[in-house]
C-alpha cells in the first residue's frame, strides 16, 4: 500500500477528488431534471423556449472534469488547501470555465428573380448552396450563426416571385441549414408578401424539414409569439428577439394578429423582461431604418436607446440593404452599454435598379461578436468586428454568389454584372465605402 507523504497531501488530493466528483454528479443530475437530457434538447420554462446545443450538457461536463480536477489538485498542493479554500476554488472554477461564444450574423437574403433563378439546376432540381459556398467556413466555425431571411419561403407550389411581392423556394432554407446557420430571422417587411398562405407554408416547412433550427419573428399561435427564444451555447444562455417596423402596409391576418412580430415598445419590454428570467445575454434583431441610406435614422436612434434602457446587450439590425455604422450606446447607464450594428446590408441580392450608388447594395458584412463569462460570472462582449462581403452578380445556374471582400479582386469586380447598372462599382470602391462607414472597425 502506498504510504501518504509526510505533509498529508495525498489524503487531501483524494478528498478533493471525491468532493469534485460528487459536485459533478449533482450538477449533471440537476441538468437532466431541468430538461438537458431530452433527446431533442428543448425545454419550455415560464414561456421561454430553451434550445440546448447537444454538446453543451454531458459532453462539456465530461470534457472539463479532468481539467478542473487537475486544476483544483494543483491549487491545493501549492497552497495547503483547507475546507474554506476548497469552497472558494470550486466556486471560481464553476464560474470561470472559459464559457465563450463566437456569434456571427449575415444580412439580408434577398431573393430577386436572378437569385431565385440561379437555384434552378440543369437536371430540374433546385439547389442554392452556391450562394454561401465562399463563406461556409466562417459560418460553420461560429458557435452561433444568425441570418436575416428577408423574404418568405412559401415554396414553388405557390409560384416563385421577386420584387415587389417575394416568395422563395424551400431549397433556400435547405441551403441556409447546409451553410451552418442556427437561427433564421423572418420578421421583415416582406413577411406577408404572399399573404397568410405563404406565411403558413413557410412556418410548416421549417417545422417539418428543419425542426432544430430556431425560426424567429413569425408564428402561427399566440403561445408561440409569447414564448421567448433562448439558446444555450457553451454554457451561456442567449435570448434572441426579432421584430420588424411593418409589413409594407399589408395588414396582419384578422385571425392571426400574432403572425409577425412588430416593433412595439410594450411588447419588446415584456419580452426583454421575460428573457432576463432565463438568459444571461440578450440580442435584439430589429428590421428598421431607411433603405439605401448609410446614415442612422432618428427612428433607429430612438429604438436603439430604448433597447439600451431595457438592458439589451447586442442589437443586430437589417433592412436598409446597405451597410451602416456600428457603435456603443447607453454606457453611461452603468450596465456596460449596448453594442449596436445599425445595418449589416445585403448578404445576397440582384437589384434591377440602375444608377449611381446602386452598387452599394452589393456590399454587406457579417457581424462578428465574441461574448464570454468573466470572473464575476457575468457574460460580456469581449471582442467585435465586421467581415465585409460582396455579392458577385452573374447570370446562370449556380453562378451568383457572395465573397469575402478580402478575397475579392479588381478582376472579379470587372466581371460583376452590377457594372451594367452602376458603372462606378469596383473593388476599390467597396474598400473605400467600408472605411467610410465602419471606420477603424474595418481592417483589410
Amino acid at each position: 500500500m502506498k504510504q501518504p507523504k509526510a505533509d498529508g497531501r495525498t489524503d487531501m488530493k483524494c478528498y478533493l477528488k471525491g468532493v469534485f466528483r460528487i459536485a459533478v454528479l449533482l450538477l449533471t443530475t440537476f441538468m437532466v431534471l431541468m430538461g438537458c437530457g431530452n433527446s431533442d434538447h428543448v425545454s419550455v420554462e415560464n414561456d421561454v423556449v430553451i434550445m440546448y446545443t447537444p454538446s453543451d450538457a454531458a459532453e462539456s461536463i465530461t470534457s472539463n472534469a479532468s481539467e478542473s480536477e487537475e486544476s483544483i489538485t494543483k491549487s491545493s498542493e501549492s497552497a495547503g488547501t483547507n475546507q474554506s479554500d476548497l469552497s472558494e476554488t470550486v466556486g471560481n472554477t464553476v464560474a470561470n470555465q472559459g464559457d465563450k461564444v463566437r456569434i456571427i450574423m449575415a444580412g439580408d437574403i434577398l431573393l430577386h428573380e436572378r437569385v431565385s433563378d440561379s437555384g434552378a439546376m440543369p437536371d430540374g432540381t433546385y439547389n442554392y448552396n452556391h450562394l454561401f459556398a465562399n463563406l461556409k467556413q466562417e459560418i460553420t466555425s461560429a458557435d452561433l450563426a444568425l441570418v436575416n431571411q428577408e423574404v418568405i419561403l412559401g415554396g414553388r407550389e405557390i409560384g416563385l416571385s421577386g420584387y415587389p411581392s417575394f416568395n422563395g423556394a424551400y431549397e433556400v432554407g435547405d441551403a441556409l441549414v447546409e451553410a451552418g446557420f442556427d437561427v433564421v430571422l423572418h420578421a421583415t417587411n416582406h413577411a406577408l408578401d404572399r399573404g397568410k398562405n405563404g406565411l403558413l407554408n413557410c412556418i410548416s416547412y421549417w417545422k417539418t424539414a428543419h425542426p432544430d433550427i430556431g425560426v424567429l419573428g413569425i408564428q402561427e399561435s399566440k403561445e408561440e409569439q409569447e414564448a421567448v427564444y433562448v439558446k444555450e451555447v457553451n454554457g451561456i444562455r442567449i435570448a434572441i428577439l426579432n421584430y420588424t417596423y411593418g409589413t409594407n402596409g399589408i395588414p396582419l391576418p384578422s385571425d392571426m394578429p400574432f403572425a409577425v412580430n412588430l416593433l412595439d415598445k410594450a411588447r419588446v419590454a415584456a419580452d426583454v423582461e421575460k428573457a432576463k428570467e432565463s438568459a444571461e445575454f440578450i440580442i435584439v434583431c430589429p428590421h428598421w431604418g431607411t433603405e439605401y441610406i448609410h446614415s442612422i435614422s432618428d427612428y433607429q436612434r430612438e429604438w436603439a436607446e430604448y433597447f439600451a434602457s431595457l438592458g439589451v446587450n447586442l442589437v443586430l439590425g437589417t433592412h436598409p440593404h446597405v451597410i451602416e455604422p456600428v457603435e456603443w450606446i447607453g454606457q453611461e447607464n452603468g450596465n456596460g452599454g449596448t453594442l449596436v450594428y445599425y445595418s449589416i446590408g445585403n448578404f445576397i441580392n440582384a437589384t434591377n435598379e440602375n444608377g449611381s450608388g446602386v452598387g452599394d447594395r452589393m456590399l454587406g458584412a457579417l457581424a462578428e461578436v465574441t461574448i464570454q463569462r468573466n470572473r464575476d460570472g457575468l457574460v460580456t462582449i469581449t471582442d467585435y468586428g465586421v467581415l465585409p462581403t460582396v455579392t458577385h452578380l452573374k447570370t446562370g445556374s449556380g453562378q451568383i454568389t457572395t465573397y469575402k471582400l478580402r478575397d475579392y479582386t479588381e478582376e472579379l469586380a470587372l466581371e460583376n454584372e452590377i457594372l451594367n447598372q452602376d458603372s462606378g462599382f469596383s473593388y476599390q470602391y467597396c474598400v473605400e465605402l467600408c472605411r467610410e462607414v465602419f471606420g477603424a472597425l474595418y481592417t483589410e
